[in-house]
């Protein structure tokens, strides 16, 4: 089945029911950027994450896992500029936060999803947080989301902020999201931070493989550096305001909602891979024809994690060679002798191998078509059904600028 929906304005609060907000409140020395962010619900909500694969994992996520244990949470609290990470008070900041927010919502502490972000190691100063809670809480609105979605930015160039809109049972229910995510992200829960809310009624358990689903094509199908950070989270509340027949089990109702919450999960990402540190190109490795789906995904993130060809693509060079070397150490069960590449983007389409050869084809279309912001590799292989992408970026002169002084 294929689900009817569109994207809409308004992020994390287009959902009903949700206000958001964003503030600086000193944790970054530029005052000119936002640091502190909440995102609150007008009543109990079933709630779900997923969280870094790192074995070095940020305070914040050892509190939020304790907090919706229970499958319920009410509002999220995010800051940027300091990652809560490696800390011997960790997380007992991170749980100072929930309660400075639960305080000021009037809500439980336990209740409170907390999440971190920006340079690891360094102790959070929790005084920000304290003194201008007040402010961050009384700022809160249903135009808020952008706010948020400024204030959890790290290295980040480019808000990510998507909503959309369909119907479950005659019912009207949205999605929204906001993230961060420009450098240190690599598949298998990327780096990153993403809260997404929604008013459709589900169960918390069948949230959980709802986002589990979402985040095996989206998330998990990213790199910029191929490095896995410690504080990634995806966090998703459902406050059950959209008044549709709560999904407590697989069916229809339940594939509605996955594959809308995954379109909004892939959009998120695609922006992640676009804005990834340094990069100026979104490159999107497309494999069809693979044996089935497992292998399609090996080798569509092999493509798009491989610094060469990352390399070819910020020189808009058709090295297709390189492509075929990611496929071949890749891992995946294929025939390399069976593979068709081309290059493709909004200024046309070049093929480039055919059988796992190369073929003539004009230099100067290639550099036309790699020239572009956004490229799809498309790799064909004739031994199956299995389809999947991966997105990534180019590799530039500024990621190594922009890594080389992060602290500073």
């Amino acid at each position: 089945m294929q689900t009817e929906f569109s994207f809409i304005p308004g992020g994390v609060t287009a959902p009903v029911g949700f206000t958001a907000s964003g503030i600086h409140c000193g944790i970054r020395k530029n005052q000119s950027k936002r640091d502190l962010a909440l995102i609150f619900a007008d009543r109990m909500c079933s709630a779900a994450a997923i969280y870094t694969t790192n074995l070095v994992k940020g305070a914040p996520i050892a509190v939020t896992r304790r907090n919706i244990e229970n499958g319920r949470a009410r509002a999220v609290i995010c800051n940027s500029g300091n990652a809560n990470t490696c800390n011997a008070d960790g997380q007992q900041k991170a749980w100072r936060m929930c309660e400075i927010a639960a305080e000021k919502l009037g809500i439980n502490p336990e209740d409170v999803i907390v999440a971190s972000t920006g340079v690891i190691g360094q102790v959070l100063p929790i005084e920000p947080i304290e003194q201008n809670a007040g402010t961050l809480a009384g700022s809160l609105s249903a135009d808020g989301s952008r706010f948020a979605a400024e204030a959890i930015m790290t290295t980040d160039t480019r808000v990510k902020e998507n909503a959309a809109e369909a119907q479950i049972g005659g019912k009207k229910f949205r999605i929204g999201a906001i993230a961060k995510g420009s450098g240190m992200i690599h598949p298998n829960m990327a780096t990153m931070l993403c809260f997404v809310t929604t008013d459709a009624a589900i169960s918390a358990d069948m949230l959980k493989k709802a986002l589990a689903r979402a985040a095996a094509v989206s998330f998990n199908m990213i790199s910029v550096d191929g490095d896995t950070s410690t504080n990634d989270m995806v966090s998703v509340l459902a406050s059950g305001a959209a008044g549709n027949d709560e999904i407590c089990a697989e069916g229809e109702d339940f594939e509605i909602f996955c594959q809308a919450l995954t379109a909004v999960c892939k959009r998120t990402a695609m922006q992640m891979a676009r804005d990834g540190e340094g990069a100026t190109k979104l490159v999107i490795g497309s494999v069809a024809g693979a044996k089935d789906e497992e292998n399609a995904k090996i080798i569509a993130k092999s493509v798009i994690c491989s610094t060469l060809l990352k390399a070819a693509m910020f020189g808009s060079d058709a090295n297709w060679g390189r492509v075929l070397c990611a496929i071949g150490y890749s891992g995946a069960d294929c025939d390399i002798n069976a593979v068709d590449v081309a290059f493709c983007s909004k200024a046309g389409r070049v093929e480039v191998c055919k059988n796992g050869a190369g073929i003539q084809f004009s230099e100067k279309t290639a550099k036309e078509v790699l020239s572009e912001e956004e490229i799809t590799i498309e790799i064909t292989l004739h031994e199956g059904e299995g389809r999947a992408e991966a997105y990534g970026c180019d590799l530039t002169y500024d990621y190594v600028k922009i890594n080389g002084d992060y602290r500073t």
